[in-house]
């Protein structure tokens, strides 16, 4: 039976999941064309119906497919936000698993698909992913929209959750990757809420059932991620679906997947997502869930921000004649390029001063080292692909960590490099300091030799051969 062991159940899945990893989705930057094909390939398949149930607001087909024919239903949806799609690559992950046969999960597959009706919406929100952006094409925020909606996908929403009225929904989200999990320096790879459906916070059977669930999907990711679960704080937030839908008699799982330690396309969090969704709706077949302590739910420790992805400690800074240390966080920022098929990082100052009390993704302790801003090279190039004939460590050695474009053809906005330089596109007057938001490029200094430097966000060993070089920065 599922319900005798649970914690090897998900050993189980954590190992096996390559075997039905989508390979379609490969990067986190896909569109509605490839997860239209994967629904189209499911079509004639007996195992599924499936139904369009809507269009987006720039016409782009919203489909949900209906898995199992068993008395507890769930509703999942994916990419309510268009740059959310951590999930979507889970849930086509976890298609592969129901249609495979002859392993040792067939048992698995029996219970799941006789007990429970599954209704599945990946890519609620086809506009906003076709550009990679938080909001609907209307430029609406869908997880406000619940009240009065006015966005399609909203009502498209509001009316599954009518029609349907299922037990469990499963909310899918990705959040921001400088959560901490808690006052630490662990990032929160995994969150959940239940959500509250009134300002009181109350907490009825419905609401009950969720945090249930969520002890039981957290207890087996401490497994694969000690330390790295997080809830949000559960503040009611009237326009919100998750309120709602909770409200609504719905019990309603929140999950958002946030960072995680070298996974930039959000892989190995593909992985825990595709092992916690199916552990899930393992113990909402076999109705152990019930068996778990709701008290423990509010043991995970909330969402905190505490990090920052490069903090850079004790480093002394000199400024109109005096000399004084601090510490500064530095962020990375994603850019979409290329039709927001890839990006790019831009690395600004978020915060100078005292940040003892944070944490960073990465750290270095400059006690003892100076900050200075770097210098301009003298000779400007006509093109962004010239830098690559430089040589930059023996440029950095001098002081140099801008280069200078001599053509004003570029536009003014933000673009990439591969080069490890920062990319003026014309003369600018900079000041003494990097300031509160500008890019992160400097000299580190250790008795007034360069020891360092950070072009955009990223620390090089001006001695070092072998150094992995990250995106500089052109503006």
């Amino acid at each position: 039976m599922i319900q005798a062991q649970p914690t090897s159940l998900s050993r189980r899945l954590h190992h096996a999941h390559p075997t039905f990893r989508e390979a379609l989705l490969y990067h986190r930057r896909f569109k509605h064309t490839e997860v239209l094909a994967l629904v189209n390939q499911r079509r004639n398949n007996p195992l599924y119906e499936v139904t369009k149930v809507g269009e987006s607001f720039e016409g782009r087909e919203i489909n949900m497919m209906k898995v199992g024919n068993g008395p507890h239903k769930a509703l999942l949806w994916t990419q309510m936000h268009g740059d959310e799609p951590t999930a979507t690559m889970a849930i086509f992950d976890i298609l592969n698993f129901l249609e495979a046969k002859g392993d040792s999960f067939d048992e698995v597959r029996k219970q799941l698909l006789a007990n429970t009706t599954l209704y599945i919406v990946p890519m609620l929100n086809p506009d906003g992913a076709e550009r990679y952006q938080r909001r609907t094409a209307q430029g609406i925020d869908m997880n406000r929209d619940a009240l009065h909606p006015q966005t399609p996908e909203g009502r498209i929403l509001t009316e599954l959750q009518q029609t349907l009225r299922p037990d469990y929904g499963f909310n899918l989200h990705d959040q921001s990757p400088r959560y901490s999990a808690g006052h630490s320096s662990k990032i929160a790879t995994i969150s959940f809420l239940a959500t509250a459906y009134d300002y009181e916070r109350s907490i009825n059977p419905v609401r009950e059932r969720a945090m249930k669930m969520i002890v039981r999907m957290n207890r087996l990711l401490q497994e694969f991620i000690p330390g790295q679960v997080a809830r949000f704080s559960d503040e009611h937030e009237p326009r919100a679906f998750g309120d709602n839908i909770q409200k609504w008699g719905t019990t309603l799982i929140l999950l958002e997947s946030g960072g995680y330690p070298n996974d930039p396309e959000k892989q190995y969090i593909r992985q825990l997502n595709f092992v916690a969704i199916l552990s899930g709706l393992a113990a909402m077949a076999d109705g152990s869930v019930v068996d778990e302590n709701r008290e423990e739910y509010y043991q995970i420790p909330e969402n905190s921000h505490y990090l920052f992805d490069f903090l850079i400690k004790n480093i002394t800074i000199s400024q109109n004649g005096k000399s004084y240390q601090t510490d500064l966080g530095i962020n990375r920022n994603e850019v979409n390029c290329a039709n927001a098929t890839k990006f790019f990082y831009h690395s600004v100052i978020e915060e100078f001063g005292d940040l003892s009390t944070h944490f960073g993704s990465e750290e270095f302790d400059a006690d003892g080292y100076t900050m200075e801003r770097g210098s301009v090279y003298p000779t400007p190039i006509s093109a962004p692909d010239e830098a690559a004939d430089l040589n930059p460590q023996l440029l950095w050695k001098q002081g140099y960590t801008y280069l200078t474009l001599e053509s004003t053809g570029y536009s003014s906005e933000i673009e990439f490099t591969a080069q490890p330089f920062h990319l003026l596109r014309n003369t600018q007057t900079l000041t003494q300091i990097p300031s509160l938001d500008d890019t992160a490029t400097f000299l580190i200094k250790k008795s007034d030799k360069i020891r360092y430097v950070v072009i955009n966000g990223y620390l090089y060993d001006v001695e070092s051969t072998d150094q992995q070089i990250r995106n500089g920065i052109i503006e």
